[in-house]
């Protein structure tokens, strides 16, 4: 199975099954000297993981991250950084109807028909548990883009139909994390919460969006056509499971606007650069940031594990039954999907700012040659 790599100097390789004996990553690129502990990759764990709230799945994983190389004495040493997140609360049994009889529309039958077996357990590799690697890596990159003064946050902007008011990121950064959903308007957030608690009574679930906006962005990442900031970053959100739309800047809303409605007027800056009077482009031009905050919107679709009873086709049996998918799910995914989006984000960005050399890629305080260093280890002799 190809594809478990992302990015291009700042490499993330995953491995791991939602019930296998554990969830990891190897994270390449970093540079040297990163002050670093796994407390530091906890914090955004710990939003993620399931079973913080009344909304989210009841599995009980802690998520608790160990860092098995790449580190010494609290610092990068520019080597592969190994994480592993162990999995607790598996429980695999639920899932045996489904081994030849595929849950309606989940990766089962997909994965058995191009590879011709697949750990059924939980979903296994198709399961969106995957993405507690994601956060783990995501959360170093946060760190290294924090160096350089670029800030990133999300909050879940849409839920079913109802809808929040545009809120700026001082709001996002103060109220996101308040409630249970993760919406920064807290009026809003208490009627979607309703709305989710009434799915959740059905055996049904529900689908939304998450807004996302990166601040401090310097001018010059990415390039033209296929390498493209916006391509880079669309490839990032698309992989984040059951996104089914990503939009930056105006998004789907610039099909109803003019050219001359679209367009950003430039004006000189305080330094006597052109900027854009506006930011209608999400901070992406031609391709390449704009120095404008970055800001876009990921769209989740319903989750698919939900208690109501469906039609499945038993290809073992031949027979069409109706089958419920016992288990613990989620009734919607975007509470818990604000720090992938983030994580995915910021790998991005990190990415392209050691491609752009905006980042030395050997160490982070970009003085290649000097061996004496805050961050060396030193001989015990010699204290």
């Amino acid at each position: 199975m190809n594809g478990n790599r992302f990015g291009r100097l700042f490499q993330v390789t995953t491995f791991g099954e939602s019930h296998g004996e554990a969830m990891g990553c190897t994270v390449s690129g970093c540079p040297a000297g990163l002050e670093l502990s796994e407390e530091d990759i906890q914090a955004d764990l710990d939003r993620r993981k399931p079973g913080q709230s009344m909304i989210t799945t009841s599995r009980g994983e802690p998520d608790d991250v160990s860092i098995k190389s790449g580190i010494q004495d609290g610092y990068t040493t520019g080597t592969p950084i190994g994480l592993v997140i162990q999995n607790k609360d598996a429980r695999s049994g639920k899932y045996e109807p489904f081994i030849t009889a595929p849950r309606p529309s989940h990766g089962d039958f997909t994965y058995s028909a191009k590879f011709g077996t697949r750990n059924w357990g939980g979903g296994g590799r198709s399961s969106a548990r995957e993405t507690v690697n994601w956060v783990a890596a995501g959360a170093i990159a946060k760190k290294l883009l924090e160096r350089e003064g670029i800030e990133l946050k999300a909050h879940v902007n849409q839920i079913g139909d109802i809808e929040a008011p545009d809120v700026s990121f001082d709001q996002i950064k103060e109220h996101s994390e308040e409630n249970d959903v993760r919406c920064a308007h807290p009026e809003t957030a208490e009627r979607m919460q309703e709305r989710i608690e009434e799915y959740q009574e059905e055996g049904d679930s529900i689908g939304g969006s998450i807004y996302f906006e990166a601040q401090g962005v310097p001018v010059g990442l990415g390039a033209p056509r296929f390498d493209s900031l916006s391509a880079r970053l669309g490839q990032a959100m698309m992989a984040v499971p059951a996104t089914t739309a990503f939009e930056f800047g105006l998004g789907r809303e610039a099909r109803e606007w003019t050219g001359k409605e679209r367009n950003d007027d430039w004006e000189f800056g305080e330094d006597g650069d052109p900027v854009p009077v506006e930011n209608d482009h999400g901070g992406i031009q031609g391709g390449i940031s704009s120095g404008e905050p970055i800001y876009g919107e990921v769209t989740l679709h319903a989750p698919t594990s939900i208690p109501k009873s469906q039609q499945t086709a038993d290809w073992e049996t031949g027979e069409i039954t109706e089958e419920q998918v016992i288990g613990r799910h989620d009734p919607v995914l975007p509470p818990r999907g604000v720090p992938v989006v983030e994580a995915m984000l910021a790998l991005t960005l990190v990415d392209f700012m050691l491609l752009s050399g905006r980042l030395n890629p050997d160490r982070v305080d970009d003085s290649p040659g000097e061996y004496d260093t805050d961050y060396h280890p030193s001989n015990p002799e010699n204290e």
